[in-house]
Order: structure tokens, then C-alpha cells, then sequence
């Protein structure tokens, strides 16, 4: 359309006399006619009742708007005409009311505004469409923030309660819940995850002596709850899949509080605990009769040993000499049987899914390595001997710790006594550290 035709004055249609013409147009060269009596201009919108108020005003009221909201002031202007209880039922969905509802508040038209703010605020949103709404809502000022009533954040006890209750139902500490099984507390474990996420209420959370005391709980029931599942594993003389999934079930548990623990300070509790079970885990799965079998339970409790040793490995849990030379004693021989055998299923079969990969037993290394040069010296030589006289000298590769006990044993005397220290006492030094 010409400029000109888009600048044309507005031309009176074939409206009743006294009528009022509302001519919109928009910046693309759209135009439409509307028409009402003056006291229902006046009566809906006080941007209208001021136009009319002065006394040169024309027979015929202009509104430009963009091409984008052309169609939401089309959907306003029609809704003048409509009685105040048939406006909700006018709303056909999120965006045009949204779009109607920024139109109403620039017109001050009280009425579709609020029949809009309720609309939007009763009504399921999309994802795309709560964006947008949160976008455009608080621009629009006081009378449309009830519609994000349900974004709100609400108060720090009320998201406590929403936690413990999830941490509840994560941890089993609520029990089953039938009809939805394991659904449910898979569902709660991701969300008490997604709410210990970083932002400025999270040490508000994770500091919280009522959550803290619920999560311990938690450690003791998943614990409890997987010394009884491997302890009927041991106890079948043929274990049946649903068995060995059971287990596997609480390992997978646990290794979720392996990610949550440290966000709140208690891996040391998940620690202690699996330091205390290790023999017992062992005990059950070096049985003969499990030699060609739960490789997936084998891997899995791989993955949950690695986090402990890296939390001990590099001092994020810090525990006394003898339970951190006891955690090495246990695990290094069966990592260490273990990594072979996995790499020989690998070989077997295609696909198999329980490999364990470069990432995780670099990882392995570094941290039995960090773990046994903060050990007393005489610690590290007897586990440093037991992995030179064990013919699998693959993995973990110790190499770096014993050069480095070498260099410390060659030179000990020496340096501490020119670190001011006139005799040395090595059974004095571990006792104390023992401590």
C-alpha cells in the first residue's frame, strides 16, 4: 500500500448516527473500521473516555499499532461488545490473550484486563509460552503479576519441606509406592538434585541441620537396604536376575548420594559407612560361583569405589591412616583382578557394556597413587610391596608412588633433621598419625 493511502484520514463508514468509528491501522498499511456508541468507549476504556472528553474530538478515533499485534487489537476491539461475563469464554488460547491482555492495559480497559490476567493465570502453559509470559509480564505492571503466581518462588521453609520430602522418597526412607514403583523415587532423586543446584538458596538448603539429618538418614536406610539385597545374593545357589537386579538397584541408589553428598558436606558418613561394608561386599562377590556372572554388579561397584578413593585420595573426606590403608587393602586386589577380566569381556563380546574406559581408570590411578603418598611411609612400602609381587602389574599402574616413596625414604633423615628435627622416631610418627 502507498504511503499515501496508509496517511489517508479515516473515512466514516455506514454507521447509526451519534456512532463512534475506531480506526485502526497498522504499520504495514492494514486498516479496519470499528463502531460503537460513545458511552460503551467510555464506559470500557479510559483512554477512550479521555479522547472524548475534549470537546473538538472527532466522529472518527485513530490507533496505529505494529503489524506484529494487528490481530490482538483486532481481538481487544471486538471484545468491547461483549457483556463483562462472556469475556473469560472469549479466550481461545495463551498467546492471543496475552497479546489482548498488553493491548487492554495500554487502552485501560480494566475489565478485559482483569478477564485476561485471569484467563492466563488458570490456564496450562507451554514451555515456549511461560517464556514468553515471562518475558512480558512484568513489564506490564501490578495488575497482571498474579499470573505468575505459580513461577513465584516461595519461602525457604516451604522448598525445605518439598525436599525433605523428596530426599524421603530418593532414599527409600518412605518406602514403595505402588502403583509407580521405582518411577516415583527416580523422579524425586532428579529433582532433589536439579534443587541443590547452584544459586543463592542452595547453602541456605544444604546447610540446614533438619535436611542434613534427613539425607543421614537417607545414607543409613540405602546401606541397610543393600547389605540385605547382597547378603540374599550370597544366600541363592543359583540367584535369579530379579536378585542380582535388586542389587543392582541399590548400588545405582547409592552412587546417586555419591553426586548429592558433597553439596552438602556428608561424602565423609557415604565414606565411612562403605569403608565398613567393603569386606562384606567382597566377601559376597569373590564367590566362585559368581566368576562368570553380575559383571554389571562388578562394574558398578568399581564406580561407586572410585568416588570414595577420590574423596579420601585428594582430602575432600579426611580419614583417619589405618581405615584409609584398610580402604586400599581391600580394593586394590580387586580392582586390579577386575580391569582384566572386564577388558577380556570387552574382547568377547560385541557391545558389552561394562568397560571400564580411560577416563575412569585414569582417574582410579591418580587417586589410589595421591591416596597412598599421604599414608605413612611404612604403609606405603607394605602396599607398594604387595603390588610388586602381585603378577597383575597392569592396573592401576603405582609407578609414580613408589619412585616417589623411593626418593622420600632415600632422603628422610636427612631432610628432617634439617627441618630442625634431631631424632626420628618412625613408630612415634605413625602412632601419632594413627590417632
Amino acid at each position: 500500500m502507498e504511503k499515501s493511502e496508509v496517511d489517508k484520514p479515516c473515512e466514516l463508514g455506514n454507521q447509526i448516527f451519534n456512532d463512534i468509528t475506531v480506526c485502526l491501522r497498522n504499520s504495514a498499511g492494514g486498516c479496519k473500521q470499528f463502531f460503537y456508541k460513545p458511552s460503551v468507549l467510555e464506559a470500557k476504556s479510559k483512554f477512550f473516555a479521555n479522547q472524548l472528553s475534549h470537546p473538538n474530538t472527532s466522529r472518527c478515533l485513530e490507533i496505529q499499532c505494529s503489524e506484529f499485534d494487528f490481530d490482538h487489537h483486532i481481538d481487544f476491539l471486538n471484545s468491547l461488545h461483549l457483556p463483562v461475563d462472556s469475556l473469560l469464554d472469549s479466550w481461545k488460547s495463551v498467546k492471543s490473550a496475552l497479546g489482548v491482555l498488553q493491548v487492554a492495559i495500554g487502552l485501560q480497559c480494566e475489565e478485559i484486563t482483569q478477564s485476561c490476567v485471569q484467563y492466563l493465570e488458570a490456564i496450562p502453559w507451554e514451555e515456549k509460552e511461560e517464556e514468553e509470559i515471562i518475558r512480558v509480564i512484568p513489564k506490564l505492571g501490578p495488575m497482571a503479576m498474579p499470573i505468575l503466581a505459580r513461577i513465584r518462588p516461595v519461602d525457604l521453609n516451604a522448598t525445605k519441606d518439598v525436599l525433605i520430602a523428596a530426599i524421603r522418597f530418593a532414599t527409600s526412607v518412605a518406602g514403595s509406592c505402588p502403583p509407580f514403583g521405582n518411577e516415583l523415587k527416580i523422579s524425586a532423586q532428579e529433582q532433589v538434585e536439579y534443587m541443590l543446584g547452584e544459586d543463592e538458596e542452595t547453602p541456605l538448603l544444604t546447610g540446614d541441620a533438619e535436611v542434613k539429618s534427613e539425607v543421614r538418614r537417607g545414607i543409613s536406610n540405602k546401606f541397610s537396604l543393600f547389605q540385605k539385597a547382597i547378603f540374599s545374593l550370597h544366600l541363592e545357589s543359583n540367584p535369579t536376575s530379579d536378585t542380582s537386579e535388586g542389587v543392582l538397584q541399590n548400588l545405582t541408589d547409592l552412587e546417586w548420594l555419591c553426586n548429592i553428598l558433597p553439596k552438602m558436606d556428608l561424602m565423609r558418613d557415604f565414606v565411612s559407612c562403605w569403608v565398613d561394608i567393603s569386606d562384606n561386599i567382597l566377601s559376597v562377590m569373590e564367590d566362585s560361583k559368581f566368576d562368570s556372572s553380575m559383571w554389571g554388579l562388578k562394574f558398578k561397584l568399581i564406580e561407586i569405589t572410585a568416588k570414595v578413593i577420590d574423596a579420601v585420595g585428594y582430602g575432600s573426606v579426611i580419614l583417619p591412616a589405618p581405615q584409609r590403608v584398610q580402604l586400599l587393602k581391600t580394593w586394590l586386589p580387586y580392582i586390579g583382578k577386575m580391569k582384566p577380566l572386564l577388558d577380556s569381556m570387552c574382547d568377547e563380546e560385541m557391545g558389552f557394556p561394562h568397560k571400564m574406559d580411560d577416563d575412569l581408570c585414569q582417574n582410579i590411578e591418580g587417586a589410589i597413587v595421591s591416596l597412598i603418598l599421604a599414608l605413612p611411609s611404612n604403609d606405603q612400602a607394605e602396599i607398594l610391596a604387595e603390588w610388586m609381587e602381585n603378577d597383575r602389574l597392569r592396573f592401576p599402574d603405582l609407578s609414580e608412588a613408589f619412585e616417589i616413596w623411593c626418593y622420600r625414604t632415600k632422603s628422610a633423615k636427612r631432610r628432617l633433621v634439617e627441618g630442625g628435627l634431631d631424632t626420628v622416631d618412625n613408630n612415634t610418627i605413625s602412632s601419632d598419625l594413627s590417632i
